[in-house]
């Protein structure tokens, strides 16, 4: 039977340079380049305040990881929670007269046969939990 290798730390990125990857290089270099396009565009009071805005959200978007999830991530998954949710509510009122007329719409003949509840016995836990343990070994004390 022929082996083959699984790779292993496959979330881990790459380093470049020490403990920076690519990906954190290609922002503080992106950042650099926008800095220094501030500092010959702008007077130096802007340019400080461009750069403590620009430097630092930039340092948190290169470096901050939330739930081991990098920061632009968590901002993108964040930004599509916001705009399409995934859990649906129903807000829908109604009114006294358009729930009796509801009522009495959808009762026409008489109500479906209700099944009675059965209340589960310690020994039926215990069975089903050996069955699930053993993976289907187990048949229990009814089925011998």
């Amino acid at each position: 039977m022929q082996q083959f290798v699984v790779p292993q730390f496959i979330d881990v990125e790459d380093k470049i340079f020490g403990p920076i990857t690519v990906r954190q290089f290609l922002i503080l270099l992106a950042t650099g380049i926008i800095l220094f396009i501030v500092y010959k565009l702008a007077d130096f009071a802007l340019f400080v305040i461009l750069t403590a805005i620009i430097g630092g959200s930039s340092l948190v978007v290169a470096f901050v990881k939330i739930n081991g999830q990098t920061f632009h991530y968590f901002l993108l998954n964040l930004l599509e929670t916001k705009v399409r949710p995934k859990q649906r509510v129903w807000n829908k009122t109604l009114d006294k007269k358009e729930l009796d007329m509801l009522r009495k719409a959808g009762m026409d003949g008489e109500p479906d046969v209700v099944m009675e509840k059965k209340t589960a016995e310690r020994r039926h836990i215990r069975d089903l939990s050996l069955i699930v343990n053993t993976g289907g070994y187990y048949r229990g004390e009814d089925d011998l």
